[in-house]
């Protein structure tokens, strides 16, 4: 079962090495964990992964690989008799409340009776022993107990049994190591070299350095060869969730081949429209936030910006104070958008959502204007125009 996951995420791009592998096994050997698949979960995780950027993938490769394993690990361990539940869960009960429980019938009896109080019921209830609602001993609702019981409505399991941990995906960060597809754009990304030399145009060959210098019995002869990466300075604005899950591939594509290609380049996440502040990460993106005039002042006038996203909401999102959707802006969207484009000449938008269809949504309209119609569709060819655009100052 061990050797199969080690292979799968060495398949799967993880540098996965012999030596973590055995560390993994070392830690299972002297059981550090109980015989829980959550928590073996956390220690593979702990053992192979070194890189937190990997993590999504290691979740994807582990999910695969364990699928339908639980069952039969909890087969392995047994379960705990259904008659000693009954009998713990009698000790909190009164005698009433046992005579109700019992007396529903198993489980048919129990599924009617849930529908016929779905039609009764007609507002919320809070504790109680019939009715759907929380915090009671009733059969149905959530955040009670009740041995029989159907969870209506709750959130999440209060004995973490709901969703399986590494099946929690939302908002996931861009993975910046998708190459399928990704060759083209980084032959499109490679128009900047043609501008991106500024001050020393080389670099040092290390190992010719090495070589000629113990030709010449120890005196220094440097050599040098021309950088490999762009020298351009490169502030990426990848818009993230909503509308734009539905491209979440071809912004992974892009994301790579930027990575790939730019020496200098800083990535930041937004939703929908710039506002005061961007983030780093998506999990942290309430608490841990960039404020946008701090990020104008650490990075030079010199850098170039890239968004990406649909350009896809309410145009109320760009134009009026308050119009976020996930925090109060005391100032507009289309405010802020204006001040980085004033500090930054050269900019343009990548838009996923293919051209013929920008006119029909108004808010992408706004944002062409806003950003004097340097818009260009996330394709080959878009990217390419959009290169040869970032070469010219446009803004002030």
């Amino acid at each position: 079962m061990f050797i199969d996951l080690f292979y799968k995420l060495r398949e799967g791009g993880l540098p996965v090495s012999i030596t973590e592998y055995l560390s993994l096994l070392s830690a299972v050997e002297k059981q550090v964990t109980e015989l829980d698949i959550d928590q073996f979960y956390y220690l593979a995780r702990a053992s192979l992964v070194k890189d937190e950027s990997l993590f999504d993938r290691f979740d994807r490769i582990f999910s695969a690989h364990f699928k339908g394993m639980e069952a039969l690990l909890e087969s392995v361990t047994g379960e705990i008799p259904e008659e000693w539940l009954r009998m713990q869960s009698m000790l909190n009960l009164s005698e009433e409340e046992k005579q109700q429980i019992e007396a529903m019938g198993g489980w048919e009896k129990l599924m009617e009776t849930l529908r016929e109080r779905m039609l009764e019921q007609k507002e919320r209830h809070q504790g109680g022993s019939k009715m759907i609602g929380t915090g009671g001993t009733s059969p149905f609702g959530a955040y009670g107990y009740n041995p029989e019981g159907i969870r209506i409505g709750q959130h999440e399991s209060r004995h973490g049994r709901a969703v399986k941990v590494w099946d929690k995906r939302e908002y996931r960060n861009l993975d910046d190591s998708v190459e399928l597809g990704t060759r083209n754009i980084k032959l499109a990304l490679r128009k900047l070299r043609k501008f991106a030399r500024e001050g020393a145009t080389d670099e040092l060959d290390m190992e010719n350095t090495i070589a000629h210098t113990a030709r010449n019995a120890g005196l220094l002869d440097i050599h040098m060869i021309p950088e490999r990466h762009n020298a351009v300075k490169v502030l990426l604005f990848l818009d993230a969730g909503g509308s734009m899950d539905s491209h979440v591939r071809v912004c992974e594509e892009l994301f790579s081949a930027t990575r790939t290609e730019f020496k200098h380049l800083e990535y930041f996440y937004f939703h929908n429209c710039i506002y005061d502040s961007v983030w780093k990460d998506n999990r942290r993106r309430h608490n841990d936030t960039i404020p946008l005039m701090q990020l104008m002042h650490k990075y030079g006038h010199d850098h170039k910006l890239i968004f990406v996203g649909d350009a896809s909401m309410s145009p109320y999102e760009i134009m009026m104070p308050g119009g976020a959707v996930e925090h109060w802006n005391e100032e507009a969207g289309v405010e802020w958008m204006g001040r980085l484009l004033s500090t930054y000449a050269n900019a343009i938008w990548l838009n996923p959502v293919p051209p013929q269809h920008w006119a029909y949504t108004a808010s992408i309209a706004m944002i062409r204007e806003l950003m004097s119609d340097r818009m260009f569709p996330l394709t080959i060819d878009g990217i390419t125009r959009g290169i040869e655009a970032l070469k010219t100052p446009h803004f002030h």
